[in-house]
């Protein structure tokens, strides 16, 4: 299944590049905030362009290979397992009309709602949700590090 959708960063107060970069950066060094039901993530590789995690989510623990390209964007690349068919997401910082800042959030997994309408249609939604707490993740991070 292939799923792609923009959220908007210019809510007030609007987002720079750098704060949502900032929040990306975060996602991919410590995801715990970002999804509820990890319950740990342990960095395996560290690289100059790349880090290998395991995160652990209780019941299965999925290996992925996270990629970036500073201040534009990140892509998380889970590995299959018996567990987990595998996929990837991209996160990429983009700016529409007039400067306006967005967020892309673009997944390709592998089975999942490829032959069930309805279900993907419920994993799609699934995104959206997780996304656009993702943004709000992002947001609550740039208050905290605003400088008065």
């Amino acid at each position: 299944m292939q799923f792609e959708h923009l959220i908007a960063l210019d809510d007030p107060p609007p987002l720079t590049r750098q704060q949502a970069w900032a929040g990306l950066v975060q996602r991919m060094e410590n995801p715990l905030p970002f999804l509820p039901s990890l319950e740990a993530c342990t960095i395996l590789e560290r690289h100059a362009d790349h880090l290998i995690r395991e995160l652990d989510f209780g019941a299965a623990r999925i290996r992925d290979r996270v990629t970036w390209a500073e201040a534009y964007w990140v892509r998380f690349e889970i590995e299959p397992t018996g567990q987990h068919a595998g996929g990837s997401l991209r996160i990429s910082i983009e700016e529409g009309e007039a400067g306006r800042l967005l967020l892309r959030f673009a997944y390709a997994t592998h089975g999942a709602g490829s032959e069930d309408e309805a279900f993907g249609e419920i994993i799609q939604a699934a995104y959206r949700q997780s996304d656009h707490d993702c943004v709000r993740v992002i947001r609550a991070l740039a208050a905290k590090t605003k400088t008065p």
